[in-house]
């Protein structure tokens, strides 16, 4: 399959609301010779990063939109636009083999306008985005409703937040301190010629200067480091693990900061690893057993206690609640797509309700770090503070450290260019009494 085509189809997922990237475009990469799929990734994952920008051109050189049944084609013309504005391929190499593309599709009354639109793109695309670019949503390549979120919420931080999420996120790895350590293994690097450098907040963290394919590198499958973010990684960290204690990690899949506890700290008695889905345990399962690692998995909804707990307390609770992901958009560009403003005020919802069924497991002088990767306060300071409120034997911890910017409740990081991605922590113990 042509990788434009590939790129669209899994494209028009996401545009119809079907889908995302993560699971539609690995269906349409099997289809896809290998030595295409690289392009197939970058067109898919570019066109999503810059679709604010590219359907605003489109929307200028369109007469009127597509309809909903050719959400195929719409797709295939933002990557054509995708190709012509930000990638080397040549401009009748980008239009010729996106309209061939059309044939595919089976819709031949469609193959004129897309070959028109392209190349009056060419001719007269760049003026009219310098035209458009009056507008911020064209700007900042991110969708209206964020754009003004990130703006009231962050007013001297939204420009740099917006060109962080719209930059190639770096590779970052985290060493397996039970197999090596940090330094041994930058070391190990440096002999094999692959330039890396510690993280500056993370203890176990190394960031490439070049992105590479990790299965390759030295001691991948003998699990001495997993791939994960360095601001994810501080969890293990923040939550001050000690030997002989019971851990939950609720929201856990993939996995990664599960199997960071388990190495941060070889003698918990006990780690429950809980999520909604069974099939993303799986990953965790696989993540775990190259790592040499053991915990109990449980596939369950969180905030149904009765369904999974055995009524034993757990000294440390980890939340990394399901949020909006707008921390993470670099890595995932299509939430720019299927995410809208009316999302944000359920998942608060039901961040909180798990806050509230978990609370009760946490014993007297235990810690629960709330974590989740949105910048979006609803779901982070605001929710903790609105916890904290109705919840009496609850206190917040303060997090010591120089990351971040610290927030009436919790600290914010933000998404930086060539460091780590967006993330929230806030830091909660049990009192003896309720107040």
């Amino acid at each position: 399959m042509n990788p434009r085509l590939a790129a669209a189809r899994a494209l028009a997922a996401v545009l119809a609301g079907k889908a995302s990237l993560n699971s539609a475009l690995p269906q349409q990469l099997d289809k896809v010779a290998v030595r295409d799929r690289g392009l197939t990734q970058e067109l898919a994952f570019g066109t999503a990063r810059w679709q604010p920008r590219l359907s605003a051109l489109a929307a200028k050189l369109l007469q009127k939109p597509f309809k909903n049944a050719d959400k195929d084609v719409e797709a295939l013309l933002l990557v054509g636009l995708y190709q012509l504005f930000y990638t080397r391929i040549p401009a009748h190499a980008a239009i010729g083999e996106t309209v061939a593309c059309i044939d595919k599709l089976k819709k031949p009354s469609l193959k004129g306008l897309l070959n028109a639109v392209l190349r009056n793109a060419q001719r007269d695309g760049a003026a009219l985005l310098i035209e458009l670019e009056h507008d911020p949503v064209v700007r900042t390549a991110h969708p209206r409703w964020l754009q003004k979120s990130l703006k009231a919420s962050w007013p001297e931080h939204w420009e740099a937040i917006c060109a962080a999420n719209n930059a190639h996120p770096p590779l970052i790895l985290r060493v397996n301190r039970r197999q090596s350590s940090r330094a041994a293994y930058l070391a190990e690097l440096q002999q094999c010629g692959i330039d890396a450098s510690a993280c500056q907040f993370s203890a176990d963290g190394i960031v490439l200067s070049q992105a590479c394919d990790v299965t390759g590198l030295p001691g991948f499958a003998a699990g001495h480091l997993s791939v994960q973010d360095e601001a994810a990684q501080l969890a293990a960290e923040l939550l001050q693990l000690a030997p002989g204690q019971r851990v939950l990690d609720a929201c856990c899949a993939p996995g990664g900061k599960t199997c960071h506890l388990l190495e941060v700290e070889p003698q918990l008695a006990h780690v429950v690893a809980v999520d909604l889905e069974a099939k993303r345990l799986q990953r965790v399962r696989e993540n775990l057993d190259r790592l040499g690692l053991s915990a109990e998995l449980v596939a369950a909804d969180g905030r149904a206690v009765d369904t999974w707990w055995d009524g034993q307390l757990f000294q440390r609770i980890l939340l990394d609640a399901p949020c909006s992901a707008t921390g993470v958009i670099r890595r995932h560009p299509d939430i720019k797509i299927a995410r809208q403003a009316a999302d944000i005020a359920p998942l608060a919802t039901l961040q909180g309700e798990l806050l509230d069924a978990l609370w009760p497991t946490l014993e007297v002088g235990g810690i629960l770090l709330y974590a989740t990767c949105s910048v979006l306060p609803e779901e982070n300071s605001l929710n903790i503070a609105a916890f904290l409120a109705r919840t009496g034997d609850a206190s917040e911890l303060p997090i010591s450290g120089d990351f971040g910017v610290t927030q009436a409740h919790g600290r914010q990081l933000l998404p930086q260019e060539h460091g780590h991605d967006g993330f929230y922590y806030a830091k909660l113990t049990k009192l003896a009494n309720a107040q």
